[in-house]
């Protein structure tokens, strides 16, 4: 597995996970081009990864099927691995993914990374219309099995889905008469809990945890999941990523008017209302009651906002508690300028580079 050099100066590898934000007055072909761009700067910058999200039904997050602006991005970068962080399996067919990230792999060999996800992505109804079938999240870890399954074209005798295969695969170039395919969509597990990190280590797989989700405990994650690991032909070692939500600016104000946005959209969501990046001066004007001020400010102390000294240096910490091996910058905020100067002030604090071909 490649599991990406320590960038620069930080004590671990340093990637993005971009959740195509649309705030209040952004047109989606505009951000999608940002989106481009912003890979497109990752890449150049030197970080490791470059990732996006499955969300579905949030006015401010256009990532409904990642896989295609994957497909996109393998013709738009040149070095950094790129993947979905990730897709909710749930919600698809295990061997539709399969074949999916097979392609994406063929287009960009050894570049692609499938993180899978057990949660829907969105709420109750959406869910329900895009499952349609009463299948919940407790089918996570045998349709995970299923996807390796296909992936390796390995299912064994007497299987139902023995003589299924994944095409663009290894039996389709048994077939051909032609070698297999020399790289495979590296799998990852994603996961807020305990239970995720259980099934990350049995599988013997890299595990992603999502510190922008939920208010559980990474390092209780991690130790679970390295105490359950079971080396495997993908992954001798354990290899654990936490996603961190960031806004860093040379002012913080800014940074804090940015993640100030963030967790309204959060706190409407909670509230049954659309996930929507309002402006600043509507951040202001919303007059919060005792009851959403405590949320509110739950979720700004839980997306770090602040300069690249302030953040690198919670990070370290992070990184010192947990022993994390890679960090995601999750940029935050409405302003997708923002965005490319998180990742960028984050780059050049710790000297990253592009490494030497």
């Amino acid at each position: 597995m490649d599991v990406g050099p320590r960038s620069g100066t930080a004590p671990f590898a340093l990637s993005v996970l971009d959740n195509a934000h649309t705030a209040v007055g952004s047109a989606v072909g505009d951000v999608y081009r940002e989106v481009i761009a912003l890979a497109r700067l990752a890449d150049r910058l030197g970080y490791h990864r470059f990732w996006m999200s499955e969300h579905h039904a949030m006015p401010a997050a256009a990532t409904p099927s990642p896989q295609l602006m994957l497909a996109r991005l393998t013709a738009e970068t040149e070095r950094i691995r790129l993947g979905a962080g990730g897709v909710m399996l749930p919600n698809h067919a295990p061997l539709v993914v399969a074949e999916q990230f097979a392609m994406l792999d063929a287009l960009a060999p050894g570049r692609i990374d499938l993180g899978l996800g057990r949660a829907p992505g969105t709420d109750a109804p959406t869910a329900a219309a895009l499952r349609r079938h009463p299948a919940g999240n407790d089918e996570f870890p045998q349709l995970t099995v299923h996807l390796l399954a296909f992936l390796a074209d390995r299912f064994p005798p007497g299987h139902p889905y023995h003589e299924v295969h994944a095409v663009p695969g290894p039996w389709q170039a048994a077939q051909n008469r032609v070698p297999p395919p020399a790289t495979a969509p590296q799998v990852w597990i994603l996961g807020t809990s305990p239970s995720s990190a259980q099934l990350a280590g049995r599988l013997g797989r890299p595990y992603a945890f999502a510190l922008q989700f939920g208010g559980a405990d990474p390092a209780e994650a991690f130790e679970v999941y390295r105490n359950e690991f079971r080396p495997s032909a993908a992954l001798a070692a354990p290899h654990a990523l936490a996603s961190v939500p960031v806004v860093v600016d040379d002012d913080p104000a800014a940074a804090r008017r940015q993640v100030d946005s963030a967790a309204l959209a959060m706190l409407r969501m909670i509230q049954r209302a659309p996930y929507t990046l309002l402006p600043p001066d509507e951040i202001a004007a919303h007059d919060a009651t005792p009851e959403e001020r405590r949320v509110l400010d739950g979720y700004a102390d839980r997306f770090w906002g602040g300069t690249a000294a302030d953040i690198g240096a919670r990070l370290e910490r992070m990184h010192a508690r947990t022993g994390v091996d890679e960090i995601m910058l999750v940029p935050m905020g409405p302003s997708r300028a923002g965005h490319r100067r998180t990742v960028e002030l984050v780059a050049r604090h710790y000297a990253l580079e592009p490494p030497v071909a």
